[in-house]
């Protein structure tokens, strides 16, 4: 019986196509070889139908990703109240700022319980949908005087570790502590003459307006507070000014070195000189700012506690007198209209110190 003759075996069928290089290539068939242009590749693939699926160009297109000025935040998760589907968001940048600009800010002030400490301390409690309020005294008779409340921290600014916790969390800080002269006793104003005053001791301005509150300003930056508010004074551009002789105490040359820490450290700061501190009603007279003691020239050159409390308080909300320091005054009552617009106020004011 013969042999049946042997076959070659038939190429398997390959997809045409080309190489990279552009050169064509060989399409092997059913036992057939031949060479394919690069014409006839073209032809072919226009031919070839489309995959089964169906392909819609528009939905497929790609949507590009959201750059990072676009979007920076997370996908939030929220419900559809009409039909109790949830679904998620994009949280962005500015509904993170509003939500950041809606909360209350932690504010706390540093002595608190003097006299126009308490009126700051007193006003910002009255807000608590813009504030949540800490204070801040040095005993525990002074925190008795305001309320006692557990936002009250007892604590010694010269002893930078007694106020840390105080700092703790805080947004702001408005700084109202200051060294006080007393006068000594003996004094009769019946037969003329000038008082006499002393510093307690440990109680110096170098002690409590230099290095207290050079504490306190240490203690913010490690804190991260986003605004310090600094309560000084007017006159400090005259070392010869009297106020300096009181207890040869001099306490603006010591205030305005603090002030110098400050506008040095870096921190967000709004630096306030009122004038002569009247315990007269406030909201009632037109207020004043000025620079380097300009308005102590003037007529106008006091202004009531609770005007400078409410200049504190209105600091935090306008970003337009961060890094500024002005004088503030006001006039006599009934003289000019009582400043209601802080806004055009502080436009007013261009000195960095």
């Amino acid at each position: 019986m013969g042999h049946s003759p042997i076959r070659k075996p038939k190429t398997t069928e390959s997809s045409p196509g080309r190489l990279r290089n552009g050169t064509s290539i060989t399409l092997m068939t059913t036992g057939v070889s031949h060479i394919c242009s690069h014409q006839q590749v073209d032809d072919h693939r226009k031919k070839r139908k489309p995959h089964n699926r169906t392909y819609n160009k528009q939905k497929a297109k790609r949507i590009p990703r959201p750059q990072a000025s676009e979007y920076d935040g997370p996908q939030s998760r929220f419900t559809n109240w009409k039909n109790g589907k949830t679904g998620s968001k994009r949280v962005t940048k500015s509904t993170i700022m509003f939500m950041a600009d809606s909360s209350p800010k932690t504010v706390l002030v540093t002595g608190s319980g003097g006299r126009t400490g308490q009126i700051v301390y007193k006003k910002l409690k009255e807000r608590p949908n813009q504030y949540v309020t800490r204070g801040l005294v040095r005993t525990e008779e002074s925190k008795q005087k305001i309320g006692g409340a557990n936002d009250v921290f007892i604590g010694d600014i010269r002893d930078a570790g007694s106020i840390t916790p105080a700092f703790q969390g805080i947004d702001a800080l408005i700084i109202l502590t200051s060294a006080v002269p007393q006068m000594k006793p003996g004094f009769d104003p019946t037969k003329g003459g000038r008082p006499e005053f002393y510093f307690d001791d440990g109680a110096y301005p170098e002690q409590v307006d230099w290095i207290g509150q050079k504490n306190q300003i240490d203690a913010a930056k490690a804190a991260g507070v986003k605004h310090v508010v600094l309560v000084g004074s007017m006159g400090g551009t005259n070392t010869n000014h009297p106020l300096n002789s009181l207890g040869n105490g001099n306490i603006l040359i010591w205030k305005r070195k603090a002030e110098q820490y400050l506008a040095d450290s870096g921190l967000p700061y709004t630096i306030i000189r009122p004038g002569g501190l009247l315990d007269k009603e406030g909201g009632i007279r037109e207020l004043i700012v000025g620079k380097d003691d300009e308005l102590l020239q003037t007529e106008t050159k006091t202004i009531p506690r609770a005007d400078v409390a409410e200049v504190c308080i209105q600091a935090l909300n306008f970003e337009e007198v961060q890094f500024k320091a002005f004088d503030l005054a006001s006039k006599p009552e009934g003289v000019g209209t009582p400043t209601k617009d802080f806004k055009a106020l502080f436009a007013n004011i261009t000195a960095r110190f």
